[in-house]
């Protein structure tokens, strides 16, 4: 499986959010890292997307199609905070 950077999801997550959040920060809740959306690690062919921590490799997002709808799961991170324009 192929790692990519956060920006390969912007369109998925301005579709999930209703906002550029490539450039939010968010918190690892495993080893307390912090780093901008653009820079985690992102799988595309999981079952779904997984995003992880570029520090520890915990999961912290994961994003899945169910039926038409997008079910995300945050629960790696203790903080997503979006970019102040």
């Amino acid at each position: 499986m192929e790692a990519l950077d956060g920006n390969a999801i912007g369109g998925l997550l301005l579709e999930v959010f209703g906002a550029e959040m490539t450039t939010a920060t968010g918190t690892c809740a495993g080893c307390g890292a912090t780093a901008q959306v653009a820079g985690l690690v992102v799988y595309l062919e999981a079952p779904g997307t997984v995003v992880r921590c570029r520090s520890c490799d915990n999961t912290l997002i994961v994003i899945v199609d169910v039926r038409g709808r997008k079910c995300v799961d945050l629960q790696g991170l203790s903080r997503l905070e979006p970019a102040i324009h």
